[in-house]
């Protein structure tokens, strides 16, 4: 069973970064793709960005990528997401999610019907 792991979250002033970082266990070759997903406090989750395993494809949310930044290491099955110039718009629960949908360099839209395993997620806060 896929399982993964959230870090990284924190409190962090406006205009700073953060890297969260995934980890992954029992990854195999299904796994075409990985995703980060946010949820602000009160309102629906949302897409971020995705990366595919395979390729290293990315996607990105349209609003946030001038400033987020998904990439990945195979070796040790870690994603990661460099978050700069934060806002407290950012604050939010960030997940990571993956997909047996998709292909080699691929992933499916950011809709979280099409990502079925979830990490528990780490907070980010981001304060003015």
């Amino acid at each position: 069973q896929v399982n993964l792991m959230e870090s990284g979250g924190g409190s962090v002033q406006a205009g700073g970064s953060l890297r969260l970082s995934c980890t992954g266990r029992n990854l195999h070759d299904s796994v075409y793709c990985l995703a980060w997903f946010r949820q602000p406090p009160g309102k629906e989750r949302e897409g971020v960005a995705s990366i595919s395993t395979g390729a290293g494809s990315t996607s990105y949310s349209d609003s946030l990528k001038d400033r987020f930044t998904i990439s990945q290491d195979k070796a040790t099955n870690t994603m990661y997401l460099q978050m700069d110039s934060l806002t407290p718009e950012d604050t939010a629960m960030y997940f990571c999610a993956a997909t047996y949908g998709g292909s080699w360099s691929r992933c499916p839209a950011l809709k979280d019907i099409n990502w079925g395993v979830w990490g528990q997620g780490t907070q980010v806060t981001v304060t003015s």
